[in-house]
């Protein structure tokens, strides 16, 4: 009898079959719609395929106005409105280029999908993810609760330790703090590969997760890359930041800001139906597709609308068993993460900007002078560029309320006038009211949804 390592290297083997005799089809139409560029793929279908085709999209930092999807039986057609960053159709041809280039990928005989992404879906989520080995730098990955001054300590205990930190994203959701922190040697400039060095690295930045008593903390060290927002959805998921609710004390605005989210089963045809509505920002749908994949959900069908202030959302899903949802405790739990998810991506607080030239131990002394004038970090996007530092803060006070301008400009007199700039005033919840369930159904049919009804990809009720 085969075991199931046996029967995994089988499946495998077929779905690369599969995918070689159908390779993807892209299509970019500039001409069907006067809004946005109308991106258009058909393949091969796999779980996973939605999220690998969002995240291409996303990480050329486009904006998806609108989304079409169908993969009933063994294909998938879906078709994306896209624009840029300033709301415009997609004429550069480099972009252009790098979108049918990445979603005809077939290198590694696999739709939209690196060797790591490949690792990060297929290991259990609790677990540290093993990655291709990369001679660029060393993944640090760091879980734990979030309190003022944390970042501050963190990255004050890797400069000691003669690290140099080149890249990384904090976010804080629910009183937690996830973080992926890519690091160099201070001495040579490549990845740290001493196991007792690495060691000593995730012992002491475990010392400053747990501070008083966090008996949660994670830390987690590898060489490689990974998709960084992909990685702190799972860290975040599987550290159940779903069930641990901040909000007891906000005020009714807030409320009213909650996401609205939906879930109820489509009997006669075997799906259940996810309907989501909140305010628009962007990946706010890689986000919400990220965690449905991550959830063992597979999306037959979804329409998606985000042209104006809100977005609205509607998929209609089943379990990768084939089953729909079947407890209303599977129900409120799948509300709670799409809830979560959403609220992971949202960007509370000022938004500071530091560029300047790069050095060992910036970070430290930056956020150093953050906690000193009673600022708190929730969210930070570390980057270098060249020998620039281009790095991007969201801060609070240290109760996570709104600072006053004469905090952010105390901490610019230190930093620098022209080195840290305010970028974006604290952005207030919108006021979405909660008017329960709704549908896509009657809203007006573009002409890419009629495209795929023509073809037979996408039902009027599925």
């Amino acid at each position: 009898m085969m075991d199931s390592g046996s029967l995994a290297d089988i499946d495998d083997e077929y779905e690369k079959l599969v995918i070689q005799l159908n390779p993807p089809r892209v299509t970019v139409d500039n001409t069907s719609s006067r809004k946005a560029t109308l991106v258009q793929v058909a393949s091969a279908n796999r779980h996973g395929s939605l999220l690998d085709v969002v995240q291409v999209l996303t990480d050329l930092n486009l904006s998806i106005s609108r989304a079409y999807i169908s993969s009933d039986g063994e294909w998938f057609m879906d078709v994306f409105h896209v624009v840029d960053q300033c709301g415009n159709k997609i004429y550069d041809n480099e972009v252009i280029d790098r979108i049918q280039q990445n979603s005809c990928c077939s290198d590694q005989l696999s739709t939209f999908q690196s060797l790591s992404t490949r690792a990060l879906s297929s290991r259990p989520l609790r677990r540290s993810v093993g990655i291709e080995a990369s001679s660029e730098h060393t993944s640090i990955e760091l879980i734990g609760r979030d309190r003022p001054g944390l970042l501050s300590e963190i990255f004050a205990v890797l400069v000691d330790l003669k690290c140099n930190v080149v890249a990384a994203e904090v976010w804080t959701h629910n009183s937690r703090m996830a973080s992926v922190v890519y690091i160099t040697d201070e001495v040579n400039g490549g990845p740290i590969d001493d196991s007792d060095r690495l060691a000593k690295v995730k012992r002491l930045l475990r010392y400053i997760l747990k501070g008083d008593r966090d008996k949660s903390a994670k830390t987690a060290t590898s060489m490689g890359v990974t998709h960084t927002q992909r990685r702190l959805h799972q860290m975040l998921y599987a550290d159940r930041d779903y069930d641990k609710d901040d909000t007891d004390g906000e005020d009714a605005a807030s409320d009213r800001s909650k996401p609205v989210v939906t879930v109820e089963n489509c009997t006669e045809k075997g799906y259940s139906m996810v309907n989501l509505r909140c305010k628009d920002r962007p990946k706010l749908l890689f986000d919400t597709v990220c965690t449905l994949t991550d959830m063992q959900y597979v999306v037959f069908h979804a329409t998606v609308i985000a042209e104006g202030p809100e977005a609205y959302q509607e998929y209609y899903i089943r379990h990768v068993d084939g089953s729909p949802i079947s407890s209303e405790g599977e129900r409120q739990r799948l509300i709670l993460c799409l809830e979560a998810a959403i609220r992971r991506g949202n960007t509370e607080g000022v938004k500071l900007e530091l560029c300047c030239e790069d050095r060992v131990g910036l970070l430290s002394d930056v956020t150093r002078i953050f906690r000193e004038n009673g600022l708190s970090v929730s969210r930070a996007e570390v980057t270098t560029r060249g020998s620039q530092a281009v790095n991007v803060f969201y801060v609070t006070d240290s109760s996570g309320n709104p600072v006053c301008s004469q905090m952010i400009e105390a901490v610019r007199n230190e930093i620098g006038q022209t080195i840290l700039q305010v970028k974006d005033e604290a952005n207030p919840n919108s006021s979405t009211e909660n008017t329960g369930k709704f549908s896509f159904g009657s809203l007006f049919r573009s002409r890419s949804e009629k495209i795929l009804h023509n073809l037979g990809l996408i039902r009027s009720s599925p």
